[in-house]
């Protein structure tokens, strides 16, 4: 054979075979799954939520682009990864966020969070979740500032509305607890249908589990997720707030008031299944969602912030290579 007939392979890692995805395609299913949620934001707190989702998209896509364009690389802002992080930073922010706040939670996320690391599929901690989470720490109290949704001046008034401020269900039992005092409210069915579909204060995408669950039916469909990750965090949460609350009821509310307060719906279906954050094997993607699990219901009921979902998935986003290490599949043919 001649060198002119010899063939050129070109030799990579494996899976050599390919499904036919593409990043863009994924993309854009996560965004139809985020939709219903993108509408109930906008039913419960009108002006705020479209002001925040538009301010949040437009913020990272333009952050994309800079920094695609600093570093000599192509922009690359047309697979829609930058859309979807703008949406879920939007969906991590209270209702009246001022919008320059909004926009530094942009830059952090692009910029810092995905881009240092060298862009999409190499960024180690949740983006969306590393702003809300710089946010916090950096404006606190535009951060722990709420109003109830239905508000009559949601369409009207995008200034804030100080007769109008509350406190999230998570806020108001950590603060009883923390005191000593009784739990701040009674738990029944009318209230928890009422959470479910999302009458309750608190950031704009994590208030209604039924329209999360909704988009989360769809990725499941779709196979841009599977059940092991959000499945296994919200057992773990449920199991162990059950358990809290047969050993001390008077300081425990029951375990639907934690799977439908605060963001665990949003975070275990859409944030901690984040591909390239979270472990590869199904295995791993069990131990992930029950450490995220664990970590959730230790920092609601002893840590200092009444929400611990955000924190609980970083932690986690954390060990996912040491998962990834000691859960790998063998090589076929041998042992593992």
């Amino acid at each position: 054979m001649s060198e002119e007939t010899v063939p050129i392979y070109t030799v990579s890692s494996a899976p050599h075979a390919h499904s036919g995805a593409s990043v863009r395609g994924i993309m854009l299913d996560v965004i139809i799954a985020l939709t219903p949620a993108m509408l109930a934001a906008t039913y419960f707190f009108g002006l705020h939520a479209i002001r925040l989702l538009l301010v949040c998209v437009i913020g990272c896509v333009a952050t994309e682009a800079a920094c695609r364009k600093l570093m000599g690389r192509n922009l690359a802002i047309d697979d829609l990864s930058a859309v979807v992080t703008g949406i879920l930073l939007a969906f991590n922010l209270p209702p009246s966020l001022p919008t320059g706040y909004a926009l530094f939670g942009c830059v952090v996320a692009i910029a810092i969070a995905k881009q240092v690391f060298g862009g999409i599929g190499y960024n180690p901690f949740n983006p969306a979740l590393i702003a809300r989470v710089a946010l916090l720490v950096s404006f606190p109290a535009a951060m722990t500032r709420w109003h109830s949704p239905l508000n009559p001046d949601r369409w009207t008034s995008l200034g804030w509305i100080d007769a109008a401020t509350t406190a999230t269900p998570l806020d108001l039992v950590k603060t009883a607890v923390t005191s000593g005092e009784t739990l701040p409210f009674s738990w029944d069915g009318s209230m928890a249908m009422r959470f479910f579909v999302g009458n309750m204060d608190g950031c704009i995408g994590e208030v209604s589990a039924l329209a999360l669950l909704l988009g989360a039916a769809y990725l499941l469909w779709r196979r841009c997720i599977s059940w092991h990750i959000p499945g296994t965090y919200i057992a773990t949460v449920a199991i162990l707030a059950g358990m809290l609350r047969v050993i001390n009821p008077s300081a425990n509310m029951p375990l639907t008031f934690h799977l439908l307060a605060g963001g665990l719906m949003l975070g275990a279906l859409y944030m901690a299944t984040d591909m390239t954050t979270s472990p590869l094997t199904k295995r791993g993607q069990i131990i992930y969602g029950i450490g995220c699990g664990l970590l959730t219901m230790v920092i609601r009921r002893w840590g200092g912030y009444p929400e611990g979902v955000s924190f609980a998935i970083l932690l986690m986003n954390a060990v996912t290579p040491l998962i990834n290490q000691y859960t790998q599949l063998g090589v076929y043919g041998h042992k593992a």
